[in-house]
């Protein structure tokens, strides 16, 4: 099984990697093959179309993600924040993943959530 703070730490730098083969690299490291990606904008399967993905994200953004949190994790369940910051340091979003790792300490599934929840009134 995968270190959790490696694991983490890849998938982080996959989400700064412009360069598609290093960032599939990252991701070879921490995703696995057929993980699923899901967020409020994109569902994606597999690590080669996630990686598509990220490189779309980080063109058109014009931004980075950058991990802020350890892992929290119980049993198979993983749970860290992040934020997007544009070149100027300026932050763009925030969120949460939540992931599910396979037997191998891998992200078989992940969900991303932008920003907080709407506090109860």
């Amino acid at each position: 099984m995968s270190d959790l703070n490696q694991v983490v730490s890849d998938y982080g730098a996959a989400w700064q990697e412009t360069d598609a083969d290093r960032r599939l690299e990252l991701l070879t490291r921490c995703f696995a093959d057929t993980g699923q990606y899901t967020d409020p904008t994109a569902a994606v399967s597999g690590r080669h179309n996630l990686s598509v993905h990220i490189g779309e994200v980080l063109q058109s953004a014009g931004g980075r993600v950058e991990i802020t949190s350890a892992p929290n994790s119980h049993h198979d369940v993983v749970h860290f924040t992040w934020h997007m910051v544009a070149d100027d340091g300026s932050k763009m979003v925030e969120g949460h993943d939540f992931v599910r790792l396979d037997t191998d300490g891998k992200i078989s599934y992940l969900s991303g959530f932008f920003g907080d929840p709407d506090p109860l009134t």
